[in-house]
């Protein structure tokens, strides 16, 4: 447990990772460390098998802290903010499956925390966005390099142009979050949707989370390859004999998958 930031692993396999720097969650240094401390012990731990980022009920985050960023010059920034791209950078390739539940506000590095995640699930009177440009600078956490992947360029640099905010319904709308719950109930349903893909092949889900990821930024030809390896790959697995066999079987979605 850290000062601002904790986590923990249900006997489901879902792990939690908490903010908790009242008011708002704004990231310092102190809090990107202590996330980067809480993904390297869940890549190391076989029993997390899918995890949530929540800033609780109120809020998700609500940016960077920018009294600890006005004074740096230049220089000093420029590691400052690749400590915050290198930790979420260790988020997005965690083998697991992440998701991002979102209440209230996820702005500037809230978002690009939440962008680093592979799923996001919201509530209804959240608002998400990259607000950097009104303060005279931009986004330096991911946000110009996630989010047009997400929305498509077009959209990304309009939201990152006028710093607006995005409401739950237009987020929806453009692919910036998967899902809309009601306000009292996103951990719940990002919960549930853990606890779906922790009982699921999870090996399987890494494989497709990996070939995705890294297929995105190469050429077609060669994310093909990655994929023909990833799938073959597959064949040598306990779950892939259990998903194709209950399949012929039972048919589709009765398989009990194990993990391995």
């Amino acid at each position: 447990m850290g000062e601002f930031v904790n986590f923990q692993v249900a006997a489901s396999g879902v792990a939690t990772v908490r903010l908790d720097r009242p008011k708002v969650n704004a990231l310092n240094q102190i809090v990107a460390k202590e996330i980067g401390e809480a993904v390297d012990a869940l890549a190391a731990d076989p029993a997390a098998k899918a995890v949530i980022v929540w800033g609780g009920d109120k809020v998700f985050a609500a940016g960077a802290d920018i009294k600890e960023m006005a004074e740096l010059d230049a220089t000093t920034m420029f590691r400052y903010i690749g400590g915050f791209q290198d930790v979420f950078t260790r988020l997005e390739n965690l083998p697991q499956i992440t998701i991002a539940a979102i209440s209230g506000y996820a702005l500037g590095g809230g978002c690009e925390l939440a962008l680093a995640c592979d799923l996001r699930i919201c509530a209804e009177d959240s608002r998400l966005g990259q607000p950097e440009i009104l303060l005279g600078v931009i986004p330096g956490a991911g946000g110009t390099q996630r989010l047009p992947r997400l929305v498509g360029a077009g959209r990304a640099k309009e939201i990152v142009y006028s710093g607006r905010f995005v409401d739950a319904g237009e987020a929806k709308a453009i692919g910036l979050v998967n899902e809309v719950v009601p306000t009292d109930q996103v951990l719940a349903r990002a919960t549930e949707v853990a606890e779906r893909l922790a009982r699921g092949p999870t090996v399987a889900l890494m494989a497709a989370k990996q070939a995705i990821q890294k297929g995105i930024d190469v050429d077609m030809a060669t994310g093909l390859l990655l994929e023909r390896q990833a799938f073959a790959a597959l064949f040598a697995t306990e779950d892939q004999q259990i998903g194709m066999t209950s399949f012929a079987e039972q048919g589709p979605g009765k398989a009990n998958f194990v993990g391995r």
